[in-house]
């Protein structure tokens, strides 16, 4: 390998001849600076947080003269009456009673596997509600779908 120097030289053998640069190539004192950056040098280093400079929004033209929208995170103690896990289970409990019995009460145990499910979704609901109203309810579910089975089979022998 040669040296760097060696390879920069011209054919002729003398080195290239660089000039300070003109004042119409330097950069203005206050043109756009490098984040991080100070006029002494960098102070910091650069994965550091860095200063939050305001921004200015552009937009169409009729949302100019409109007042900025502030977005605010959302409250949480907010109460949410609006329980679904409770609702599920007592749902669960009914069809599995019914389930014993009969199975018509398939249509009230699907309702309640869905709002179970519904309610594990929700960051709001009782996950241990709703998980027993899940479980349940497809006992429910299975024990039904045994009931109309077993009359299936019945009507099968009778006709």
């Amino acid at each position: 390998m040669t040296d760097p120097s060696q390879r920069r030289r011209r054919r002729d053998g003398s080195q290239p001849r660089v000039e300070a640069p003109s004042p119409d190539v330097e950069h203005p004192a206050d043109s756009a600076q490098v984040p991080g950056a100070r006029q002494a040098g960098y102070t910091r280093m650069p994965t550091g947080p860095l200063d939050v400079m305001p921004l200015v929004a552009s937009g169409p033209a009729d949302t100019a003269g409109s007042p900025a929208v502030q977005w605010a995170p959302a409250d949480e103690s907010v109460d949410d009456s609006g329980r679904l896990a409770p609702w599920a289970l007592v749902a669960a409990i009914v069809a599995l009673i019914a389930s014993w019995f009969v199975g018509w009460g398939i249509p009230l145990a699907i309702i309640a596997v869905v709002a179970a499910i519904m309610s594990l979704r929700r960051p709001v609901e009782s996950r241990s509600i709703a998980t027993w109203a899940l479980v349940l309810g497809l006992a429910a579910t299975v024990f039904s779908l045994g009931w109309l089975i077993w009359a299936a089979m019945q009507f099968e022998q009778m006709g």
